[in-house]
């Protein structure tokens, strides 16, 4: 019997399509790229039309060598990786390897796509495959030469003149600079005093109810100071008050659309608290299959990177069933729900959703991890209530005015009630409330919209003020407040801007977050991004010596240039070109440029505790240090100290942390201490200088060799690259370069899993066996 071979990136993804397939194919995982440019060099071209050098990556030729056999034996040959643009290169770097070089395609190797992971659309494309999309290939291609020239020279110049391990990076430095940005405006903010009354008032049906100062003399109230606010409360305390006028209106809230990508990112920010990392590892294994009991390995979502919100008309009718059958039909529209989607979007893709809306998030709850569950429920709920009918709302708006005064104040209550639930008995779109802060009109506006209900009232009413607790004057309540500087960034706010600003595209936004995170460029507190003195550092330096390739417009500009050549509509070279010049130019000037290396800070006036020379501020991995100048000394002194610049630029030695361990050291039995190095946490003995004795810190997991009992630690080649072996090297040599993770695999029950990071999916723990494919979010 002839068989077929079908390729894919991932075993999980692998295991579930072999379930829906019969004995005549044979599937097998190339475990994400084979090929890329080389790690070591540029390998890029620039004088022969920026042609790229890929070499097969390390680990990959015993992968390569497996498909190239099963393909020679096999009588149709489909690439199958992810339908986009890193999929595409997958299949185009495979499909080169096994035509070989200068070989056309041999009539026997096909594209097949399968946006979602399911028995009909499994064989729907395997019926109709088609060729690899060069556009595609084209337009990734452009992606990596690109941010490979700018990673590899830029980087290169940032070592020479900031300092070793630091990374430049065609829109993570765009991200680092809107972040530098806000943090200026924050500190350039300087907040303004508003006051704002209310009055509780009560008519002739219960219950009282608030109105909050709206106009003064017909001009929007504006209360600046105490004394102001004073003046309008004693004009108006004790007086009556009237219904001017009453407002009732009918409010329709719409239904969102199903989720794109970078929408499915900010709202499991909201409501979910992830990392676009977080959320992307974890829809990708919805997307690939998870085992749920007798079904076995199932895709639960369609593919998850897409900018598309057009879904299939067997979904929309299998929703509208659903909807029907379980809340009733007065919760479906007449004609099913169809949103607008964006210009440059890939309409072969579909939005995010559940491959079968018949698939509820409790019948799978019980098989899902409860991460992976939480976000299924997030994907389900959102498509489900795209399909329902709008929320009718009761909005009141009712203007009453004190009787007597000397200026003419009106008040104004809003009541909302509910009148008809609509899509909102399924899902509620999360809302940036904190991008509302400074904006009172904004901030006024999102509180009347909360559901309130006033009495029944009439034009024309007597009010009066009712006393309430804790109030200095019987119904009237004052109460001071300071305008906001500009929130700083969390992941949904920050995707939000750059997708507004053009920058990037979906599929890259959880990378460039988590790498500003992973350079030290930036750091979350109290869940906010906070430019560190690196990142401010860097940033500095880019603004001077690149202007073009941190602004937002041309790289705006150089985003639309790749969708062009997505598209089929440009060249790749020429778009490649477009941004080489500019950059050539910049790296001209930059080198001109003194950055921190170059300049030479005077010694301060802090004491080496060690020697007693006056310390030198230095530049490390971490930023600013403070070290003994008699470190090129004989002996040499390598005294360090952290600092503080106060606000009077003075400057504060930090004590550097030490962690007690309870271990001994086992040269001189004196405690042994974690400390904090060049190269991250070590164990050292307290008695240092006396005693130099250090060792790695153990990791918590043990050698996995039989009958060794050895710690795995972690290590550093003689180039600087970090890997981990047993601490009871040389009697034992066990060795990985991933990290391992104290916690065994749910699916093998192997002793520990590793932590992975890649361009596309960012940080995973998964299982160091790749046959069984356990993966989750890191």
């Amino acid at each position: 019997m002839a068989k077929s071979l079908i390729i894919v990136e991932s075993p999980a993804k692998a295991r579930t399509i072999t379930k829906y397939l019969g004995r005549g194919y044979t599937v097998m995982a190339s475990v994400g790229h084979v090929k890329d440019l080389p790690t070591s060099r540029l390998g890029v071209d620039v004088e022969r039309d920026f042609e790229p050098q890929y070499v097969t990556i390390k680990g990959k030729a015993k992968v390569l060598a497996e498909i190239k056999k099963k393909a020679q034996e096999a009588d149709k040959v489909f690439l199958a990786p992810d339908p986009d643009r890193e999929g595409e290169a997958i299949a185009w770097h495979i499909a080169q390897e096994l035509n070989g070089k200068g070989k056309k395609n041999n009539g026997k190797i096909y594209r097949v796509l399968f946006n979602e992971i399911t028995e009909s659309a499994i064989k729907r494309a395997l019926q109709s495959p088609g060729q690899i999309d060069m556009k595609l290939v084209h337009a990734q291609q452009a992606r990596r030469v690109l941010d490979r020239i700018v990673g590899y020279q830029g980087s290169q110049l940032l070592w020479k003149k900031v300092r070793r391990g630091l990374s430049m990076g065609r829109v993570q430095s765009v991200a680092v600079k809107l972040i530098c940005d806000r943090e200026k405006e924050r500190e350039a903010f300087r907040p303004e005093e508003y006051w704002s009354i209310t009055a509780t008032l009560a008519g002739s049906q219960p219950p009282p109810f608030e109105a909050k100062l709206h106009s003064i003399n017909d001009q929007e109230a504006s209360i600046p100071s105490e004394e102001h606010a004073r003046r309008i409360v004693e004009d108006v305390q004790g007086k009556e008050f009237v219904v001017q006028s009453i407002e009732r209106k009918e409010k329709r809230r719409n239904p969102v659309a199903p989720f794109i990508t970078s929408r499915l990112q900010q709202e499991a920010a909201r409501k979910l608290h992830f990392t676009p990392k977080k959320t992307m590892t974890l829809a990708q294994q919805l997307y690939e299959g998870v085992d749920i009991g007798d079904e076995g390995p199932t895709g639960l979502i369609t593919y998850m990177r897409t900018d598309s919100t057009r879904i299939s008309n067997e979904a929309m009718e299998e929703a509208r069933r659903l909807i029907r059958e379980r809340f009733g039909e007065e919760y479906l529209p007449a004609t099913p729900n169809v949103y607008k989607t964006q210009k440059a979007a890939q309409e072969a893709h579909e939005a995010i959703r559940p491959t079968s809306v018949a698939r509820d998030p409790e019948s799978v709850r019980p098989y899902l991890e409860p991460d992976l569950y939480n976000l299924y429920k997030l994907i389900w709920n959102r498509f489900v209530a795209s399909q329902m009918v709008p929320a009718v709302l009761d909005v009141t708006r009712v203007d009453c005015a004190p009787i007597g005064t000397r200026d003419r104040y009106v008040f104004r209550a809003t009541g909302t009630v509910v009148k008809f639930p609509g899509h909102t008995i399924v899902y509620m779109e999360g809302r940036d409330m904190e991008a509302l802060n400074g904006n009172q009109k904004a901030a006024s506006d999102a509180e009347d919209e909360a559901e309130r209900q006033l009495p029944v009232l009439s034009e024309g009413e007597r009010l009066r003020l009712v006393a309430q607790e804790g109030q200095s004057v019987p119904g009237i309540t004052s109460k001071q407040h300071f305008t906001q500087p500009p929130p700083r960034y969390n992941e949904a706010l920050l995707i939000r801007e750059l997708e507004e600003k053009g920058i990037g595209r979906p599929s890259t936004y959880a990378s460039i977050i988590s790498t500003i995170q992973e350079r030290k460029y930036v750091e979350k507190v109290d869940g906010r991004f906070v430019p560190t003195e690196t990142g401010k550092t860097v940033n500095e330096f880019l603004l001077k010596g690149f202007p073009d390739l941190i602004n937002v417009d041309f790289t705006s500009q150089m985003e639309q240039e790749l969708d062009q050549v997505e598209e089929g509509d440009k060249p790749w070279v020429e778009a490649v070109r477009d941004f080489y010049g500019p950059f050539t130019r910049d790296m001209e000037k930059a080198q001109r440029i003194p950055g921190p290396k170059d300049i030479v800070e005077p010694p301060t006036d802090i004491p080496c505790d060690k020697c007693g020379r006056m310390m030198e501020i230095k530049w490390g991995r971490n930023g600013k240090f403070l070290a003994c100048p008699g470190y090129k000394e004989n002996p040499p002194c390598k005294n360090t100290q952290n600092f503080e610049k106060l606000p009077d630029g003075t400057i504060k030695v930090v004590p550097k942390e030490e962690i007690a361990t309870g271990e001994a050291c086992e040269k001189c039995g004196s405690p042994m201490v974690v400390k904090n190095g060049r190269f991250g946490k070590f164990l050292a003995c307290s008695a240092y200088p006396a005693c130099k004795t250090t060792k790695p810190v153990a990791l918590g997991v043990k050698c996995p060799q039989p009958g060794c009992g050895g710690d795995l630690v972690q290590k550093r080649t003689k180039k600087g690259r970090s890997f981990y072996s047993c601490s009871r090297y040389p009697q034992c040599e066990f060795a990985l370069w991933d990290r391992p993770v104290n916690k065994p695999c749910p699916t093998c029950k192997a002793p520990f899993l590793v932590e992975k990071v890649s361009k596309q999916a960012g940080r995973t723990i998964q299982c160091r066996n790749e046959e069984c494919g356990y993966r989750e979010a890191g």
